[in-house]
């Protein structure tokens, strides 16, 4: 089995979520049962990589450059992006037959200050 190293900048893809204007207007907030949907769906290395490749793309990615990409197929392409959605991660742009993805402003700032929160609620973390 292939040993994968995942780097998540998560400071990178808070920036490119600050820049668009939706998230100046409103603060997210996800309740507990979401944050768990959220790490569920980052629990797969490949779907990690995907968003990563989303939140470091200076465009919205095309679902053809992340196919090309990544070492999966089409379809399990298609299941990733799907959970990725459902998740609350990532918005889906249809154009005809291309789909465009782009990070959910807001939601990986609100899942890292939630489990900040946990930090410092800890005994250690005082």
């Amino acid at each position: 089995m292939q040993s994968i190293t995942w780097r998540f900048d998560l400071k990178e893809a808070s920036a490119r979520a600050m820049r668009t204007p939706e998230s100046k207007k409103k603060t997210v907030r996800i309740t507990r049962a979401r944050r768990a949907d959220i790490l569920k769906a980052l629990a797969d290395p490949r779907r990690f990589e995907l968003l990563e490749r989303i939140a470091k793309a200076r465009l919205p990615l095309g679902c053809t450059e992340a196919l090309a990409a990544l070492p999966i197929s089409a379809a399990t392409l298609s299941h990733h992006i799907k959970e990725l959605e459902a998740a609350g991660l990532i918005h889906i742009e249809r154009e005809g037959k291309f789909h465009f993805l782009t990070l959910r402003p807001g939601v990986l700032e609100a899942l890292a200050a939630g489990l900040a929160s946990l930090e410092s609620a800890s005994p250690a973390g005082r």
